[in-house]
């Protein structure tokens, strides 16, 4: 069957609910689309013609024939050039509504299967609650509840393209969003339903006159903001709701009314602003600036946090006395401002805890405005005072009063420190190399990639950081393409110099981030390596044999292939994990994975699930980036979903039964790998290495163009030019084949692989009893079903390598083959009906962007175009570059 039959193939019913709001967005789109003026010289309509191009898109999905689609792609060369950018525009509009639409359909079924099914028929990866009680059952409760108070999960923004939509297109979203959900609250009457319809046509309407590529690039401020917006739209509430649901199932009927035992075990990360690996627009005053905001947001909500809760906390002395210690703790805040107590005690007579609290927001205001005499020094000065406070409730008889909302600021504080998210930095290990040889002989350089005095900053700027919010604000020190243990000694090196010496130097965890090939196989001789280095030991010894190590998964599958590459990610952290216990060093692997599949994009706690034994143990270390930080996070729900699959994953990747049968899949399928990763990584490498590859590749993707779309800070290349690959960076990498509608950074070289191999039965084995080999062949097929061969052929066909063109589509048949054979399908995603419903209802839609598209790229690859030619076709470009990026849900 080939890839396209499969596609079109698929029928998943789609539920009422969600027909009738895509009815409802798509047909206020409509009015929109009809009331709205034109320049252009087209005789129809923009709405007949948008309805025109959308019916001969699904037609041609319909009936597989290339006419229909050759008719609809001379449809779209017919528009005038306005005409052709409003079209694009309203396609555009239409995905940004339907992948809403979608996403509410997710929050239906999420509250619908809220407590419906039993625990004890729950599998393990379903919550918290299930793994917990597999766990237990393994292990013992003592066991499992010690494990618990063990568990981290710590999501890293990066400072990758945030978004690929602008921030006011995402507010817009979100307001359609919410109107969408008061219409799904049953007590929504006639009145409110037409007052909500009318707001949804306002916004759509505003949606659609919302210009969707911004100006210029976002700086990295620009992008720290956006980061905050997430901050203040779901992570301010969900993590302390992750915490809460867990706890009230711990306790059961003692929930709220004893001390806790779920711990607040989530920490959030942010690259953005601290990533300079690259990106010369993150400075050291660029860092200083992005972590002030982030603590004033979060010292914002804090305080507000805590005063709300003094206001309520109206407990008379008479009936919640006070215990000693609280008594001290006031006595000690009348100390540092009576001012401030005494408003406090007129405000709260005899209610000495709301005194206390009001008090405690009092100096949370004074941290935050750098009131030296009156603010807390560090962020575990307040969780004392708070516990103190606790502790005197519950002494009193107040319990609920101790452990309900006071618990959830006292984990908010826990979690997010005063600093919100930890900021790290990232920086090329030849940056430290040059710069040392900068300071120690300064004409011996010619060029500096990075000014010196720059980089001897950034370290300034950390010790800064630290010494205003705490060593957690500024800690840790990623080194990009660590190929040494040398590379990782000269961070210390240059932070001692910077400061003007180790005993004033900043306390700084450096994490080895091995990203090529080479560099994963080599990860453990460096490791081995860096443990003798005097600074690194003394390091080690101060943390309690703490340490992070960070595997890149873009780099590694841009250099052999996604298949080759997973299983290099997998040896790399079995070799690691045993490193680590060898040494009796507690380890963290850091996944530096990205949305795309070729980036190790998927499903987190799938991944999860298929980790070697003792490299996950308990603590999830991943970054978030492109799209994902909205799909996962941007609403509250679905944010409280993923946590919990998340963290059920990460306990239960530590059972024995999990190590067990990952351990021996593993050496069972061993042979299998071997196969397989040879015979991958030579049909990836006789593409990628073909003689005029890379300019071939720039020809048949909008590789060129992306770095022309304002969606980050970050520059798309490191110097690149079209005859080598080796500095484009992973992300327009991936981003330019998910264009051109193949993605073949998901698939390329799995099936020769798979073909090599032979044996149906021993791959169906694998497929379902190998982990690792069974997530990859999911992910394979979702990356297949968004390929689509006929709109790829038109793509490919820009370009002059016939015998290219053919290697590509030869694997692209014989993948989907194999895959269809192993999972027992007749289709692509027949058995995931939900993955099949979102592609099958998007995939016509994205054609029509990408036909538009192609007629861009084919006028600006015109040999005969004229410089004051370009800016039509540009921007067309552009807006199907945002367009399809919305239809197929990645930038990369």
């Amino acid at each position: 069957m080939t890839q396209d039959s499969s596609r079109t193939a698929a029928s998943h019913e789609v539920p009422e609910d969600m027909r009738r709001d895509v009815g409802l967005l798509g047909g206020l789109l409509g009015q929109v689309l009809q009331e709205y003026g034109t320049e252009s010289s087209s005789p129809a309509s923009l709405y007949d013609d948008v309805e025109k191009l959308r019916g001969l898109c699904i037609a041609a999905v319909q009936d597989e024939t290339d006419e229909t689609l050759a008719e609809a792609e001379a449809f779209v060369e017919s528009l005038d050039p306005e005409r052709a950018k409003e079209v694009a525009r309203a396609f555009t509009c239409y995905f940004l509504l339907a992948n809403l639409a979608e996403e509410q359909q997710r929050i239906r079924a999420l509250r619908a299967r809220d407590g419906e099914i039993p625990l004890e028929e729950q599998s393990a990866a379903d919550s918290v609650a299930a793994a917990f009680t597999h766990l237990a059952e393994e292990v013992g409760q003592r066991e499992a509840e010690r494990r618990l108070k063990e568990l981290r999960f710590q999501p890293v923004l990066t400072a990758h393209p945030t978004e690929a939509r602008r921030n006011a297109v995402t507010a817009s979203i979100r307001r359609i969003g919410h109107l969408l959900d008061v219409r799904d609250d049953p007590r929504t009457g006639p009145a409110a339903e037409a007052r909500s319809t009318r707001e949804l046509f306002e916004e759509v309407d505003n949606l659609w006159r919302t210009a969707q590529l911004r100006v210029s690039n976002p700086s990295p401020l620009d992008e720290v903001r956006t980061a905050l917006g997430v901050f203040d739209n779901s992570f301010s509430t969900v993590f302390a709701e992750a915490y809460r649901r867990m706890d009230d199932w711990l306790q059961a009927d003692r929930a709220g009314s004893a001390a806790p035992k779920a711990p607040a075990f989530i920490r959030l990360g942010s690259w953005i602003a601290g990533d300079r690996d690259g990106n010369p627009n993150v400075t050291a005053t660029i860092t200083r600036r992005a972590v002030s905001q982030m603590a004033d947001r979060v010292l914002t909500d804090l305080e507000e946090r805590a005063h709300r809760l003094a206001l309520s906390m109206t407990l008379d002395e008479r009936y919640t006395p006070p215990s000693e210690k609280l008594t001290g703790l006031w006595n000690r805040l009348k100390q540092l401002s009576e001012e401030l107590t005494t408003t406090a005690a007129e405000h709260s007579p005899r209610e000495p805890h709301r005194q206390v609290l009001l008090a405690v927001s009092g100096r949370i205001e004074a941290t935050r405005l750098r009131n030296a005499d009156l603010a807390y020094d560090v962020p575990e000065q307040l969780i004392e005072d708070l516990r103190c406070v606790q502790a005197s409730l519950a002494e009193a008889g107040a319990r609920r009063a101790a452990y309900g909302d006071l618990q959830e600021l006292i984990w908010q504080v826990e979690t997010f420190g005063f600093h919100l998210a930890e900021l790290e930095v990232r920086q090329h290990s030849a940056v430290h190399s040059q710069t040392l040889q900068w300071i120690q002989d300064p004409e011996s350089v010619e060029k500096m990639a990075v000014p010196g005095e720059e980089v001897l900053e950034t370290f300034r700027a950390v010790a800064s950081v630290q010494n205003r919010y705490g060593s957690d604000a500024a800690r840790r020190y990623i080194v990009s393409f660590t190929q040494s243990a040398q590379n990782l000694a000269d961070v210390y090196e240059l932070a001692a110099h910077a400061l003007g010496g180790e005993e004033s130097a900043p306390a700084i965890d450096v994490i080895p981030l091995f990203e090529t090939y080479d560099d994963l196989q080599n990860a453990p001789r460096i490791l081995e390596e860096a443990l003798t280095h005097p600074k690194l030991q003394e390091r080690l010894e101060q943390t309690g044999r703490r340490m992070e190590v960070m595997l890149g998964y873009s780099d590694s599958s841009k250099d052999v292939g996604p298949v080759a590459a997973t299983l290099a990610l997998y040896e790399a952290q079995e070799k690691i994990a045993a490193w680590a216990i060898d040494n009796d060093i507690t380890l963290t692997q850091f996944h530096g994975r990205g949305g795309a599949l070729g980036r190790g994009g998927g499903p987190a706690n799938r991944a999860i699930l298929a980790q070697p034994p003792h490299s996950v143990d308990l603590r999830f270390k991943v970054t978030e980036q492109g799209e994902v930080i909205s799909a996962r996070y941007g609403n509250p729900e679905i944010a409280l979903r993923h946590i919990e699959q998340v963290a059920a994953a990460t306990l239960m990747a530590s059972a024995p039964s999990t190590e067990k049968r990952n351990a021996e899949a593993a050496e069972q399928f061993a042979p299998l790998a071997k196969e397989l990763d040879d015979a991958s990584r030579a049909r990836f490498h006789s593409l990628i290495r073909a003689d005029g590859f890379a300019p071939w590749f720039a020809q048949v993707t909008p590789q060129d163009e992306i770095g022309l779309l304002a969606i980050g800070s970050r520059p798309a290349k490191r110097g690149l030019s079209v005859e080598s690959l080796e500095d484009l960076r992973a992300i327009p990498w991936n981003f330019a084949w998910s264009q051109a509608r193949i993605n073949l950074t998901g698939w390329y070289g799995l099936g020769t692989a798979l073909e090599a191999v032979g044996d149906v039965e021993q791959l169906r084995r694998a497929y379902a009893d190998w982990p690792l080999f069974r997530a990859m062949i999911d992910n394979v097929e979702m990356s297949l079903a968004k390929t689509d061969e006929r709109i790829a052929k038109r793509y490919l066909a820009l370009g002059d390598r016939p015998e290219l063109s053919e290697a590509v589509l030869e694997e692209l048949h014989l993948t989907v083959k194999w895959v269809l054979t192993i999972t027992e399908q007749e289709r692509l995603l027949e058995k995931h009906q939900v993955l099949g419903r979102a592609v099958q209802l998007r995939n016509p839609y994205v054609d029509a962007l990408s036909l538009i598209q192609l007629r861009a790229l084919k006028k600006l690859r015109s040999k005969d175009l004229q410089e004051n030619e370009i800016e039509d076709p540009r921007n067309l470009l552009l807006l199907s570059l945002k367009g399809v990026a919305a239809g197929l849900q990645n930038t990369g």
